[in-house]
This record gives structure tokens, C-alpha cells and sequence, in this order.
């Protein structure tokens, strides 16, 4: 199987003269997207053995809200705030087993740099977006996944709709 690693970048957030960068919260749109976000991995059935996150406040908040979904706790990850980089994975990666699977909440350029640095796909991370990678080795990986806001949006309502329907059906 390989380990696998998963980037989430952090939802739609305020202007950048809103406040200094670190401070920039989402805006409503973000913390929708933030939500679907984790509810659309859920519908899937993802687990992770760890998420790490950036300590910007737009990326915290993020991973929060989508692990809300998931049922796993956020940890702050220094490197994830700005220059993470295919090092910073693999050491991630390396802490949690040969078959890890990680799920990582911060930033481009950071993030598509590293999709394309381990599988040379030149990819759009969208605010609120994913990306999955599964890792043959310590250099290479092949892109898994690819999902947008909208996507998961879509995945997170008709996991909605289905658990509504079977408790409908179990009266």
C-alpha cells in the first residue's frame, strides 16, 4: 500500500490587508469549505493517523473544523506556516509507519510545489481543496486524488442524505 499523504489547503480567508498574514481568518465561505472539506474525507471513509497543521490562524482554523468531521485532533506543525517542503513530508510520513496515511493543513505555493516535486504533476491546490498523494519509496509518489470545494461539498451532502434516508427507513 505505501504511505499516503493528504493536503488540504486552508479555505477562502480575508483580504490580505484585512490583518498581518499569521491573523487572517477564514471568511463564511472558508469555513463552509473547511467543513465539506472533512465531511467529503469522511464520506469517503478516509482515516488518518495524524493531521498536522499550520499555526496561521486561516490554516488552524481549517484543519480544526474539518477534524471536527474526521474525529481526530489538529496538531500545530511549524514548518506547514511557510517552506514546506518534500523533507518536512517524508519526516512526517517516516513518524507514523511505513503505511501511514497523513493528512496536512496549510499553504501554497508550498503544497503544489511538493505534489509536483514527488509526482511532477503540476497541480491547482484550490482554497478548501485536497490532494492526496501515495508514496512508492522515499522520492517518488503517484497522485491519488484531486478534489475540489465544490467535490467535497458534493460528497459531504450525499453522506448526509444517505445516513438521513437509512434513518428514515429504520423506524
Amino acid at each position: 500500500m505505501g504511505s499516503q499523504l493528504w493536503l488540504l489547503r486552508h479555505g477562502e480567508a480575508e483580504p490580505h490587508d484585512a490583518r498581518p498574514d499569521p491573523e487572517r481568518r477564514l471568511t463564511p465561505r472558508g469555513e463552509q469549505q473547511s467543513r465539506a472539506a472533512g465531511a467529503g474525507l469522511a464520506a469517503l471513509e478516509m482515516t488518518f493517523q495524524a493531521v498536522y497543521t499550520s499555526p496561521k490562524v486561516r490554516a488552524r482554523d481549517t484543519a480544526l473544523m474539518a477534524c471536527a468531521e474526521l474525529g481526530v485532533q489538529p496538531v500545530e506543525h511549524a514548518a506547514l506556516a511557510e517552506g514546506f517542503d518534500v523533507g518536512e513530508a517524508h519526516a512526517l510520513l517516516l513518524a507514523h509507519g511505513p503505511h501511514a496515511r497523513v493528512l496536512v493543513v496549510g499553504h501554497n505555493p508550498d503544497f503544489a510545489q511538493v505534489v509536483a516535486d514527488l509526482t511532477g504533476a503540476a497541480i491547482d491546490v484550490k482554497k478548501g481543496g485536497v490532494a492526496g498523494v501515495r508514496l512508492a519509496g522515499a522520492t517518488r509518489g503517484t497522485l491519488i486524488a484531486l478534489l475540489r470545494p465544490r467535490e467535497l461539498s458534493r460528497l459531504a451532502a450525499r453522506d448526509r442524505a444517505a445516513a438521513v434516508q437509512a434513518a428514515a427507513t429504520s423506524d
